[in-house]
């Protein structure tokens, strides 16, 4: 394999599929684009160009769609963060707060996986966004947390789980189901569903070295 191959395969996930279906298929085609590139390269060594030339458009052809670089880089996380959120509310009820707690994470950690490049571009490209369009993706980012916090305190009060700090714990096992985006490849060892499996069985070893270390 080349290394041209190398670095296209390393930048291959599901991310076409987020856009919402009020894009058409050309805006479509620059926000896939956008996702290469600023993946690639960041977005700030990213030019309007790199993306319409990526998107096989011409250079003036991003304006009609978008504002500016920037806006393409919001909608790109703006789409991510909503995904999330729908993935993490969808979860299935339980009885058992172990079980829900494990198919949060499960389903959290496997769209990482799936999306991991464009998934990349919205965790660590956030400081690039004005303040306006921060305080959207961080309105979307406290939703999430939000329902991991109250999965946490249901096992609690369920006394499935010790008296734990919730905020703390949540946001430990949502950074490490987030860090994948740093390494994980689609043609690696395991699957979306594997890795978010693997996850969520470390997510409940979690609550329980928190709880002991509460008790301490």
């Amino acid at each position: 394999m080349s290394v041209r191959q190398s670095a296209l395969l390393a930048l291959a996930d599901d991310s076409p599929d987020l856009w919402d279906a009020g894009f058409g298929e050309v805006a479509k085609r620059l926000l896939t684009a956008g996702v290469r590139c600023f993946a690639s390269t960041g977005f700030h060594a990213t030019t309007t160009r790199d993306i319409t030339k990526a998107a096989a458009l011409s250079p003036a052809a991003l304006y009609v769609h978008f504002a500016s670089k920037e806006d393409v880089l919001f909608e790109i996380t703006r789409s991510g963060h909503r995904r999330v959120l729908e993935v993490v509310r969808s979860t299935e009820d339980a009885d058992d707060p172990s079980v829900y707690l494990k198919a949060l994470v499960a389903r959290f950690v496997a769209w990482h996986a799936r999306h991991h490049v464009a998934a990349r571009v919205s965790q660590y490209e956030l400081s690039a966004l004005t303040a306006e369009h921060y305080e959207v993706i961080a309105g979307l980012r406290q939703q999430t947390t939000a329902v991991f916090e109250a999965a946490i305190q249901w096992g609690v009060e369920q006394r499935a789980f010790g008296v734990v700090d919730a905020h703390r714990l949540v946001r430990a096992i949502l950074s490490l189901g987030v860090d994948l985006v740093r390494w994980y490849r689609l043609d690696g060892a395991d699957s979306p569903d594997q890795l978010g499996g693997f996850y969520a069985e470390l997510a409940l070893g979690m609550v329980a070295a928190a709880t002991s270390a509460e008790a301490t």
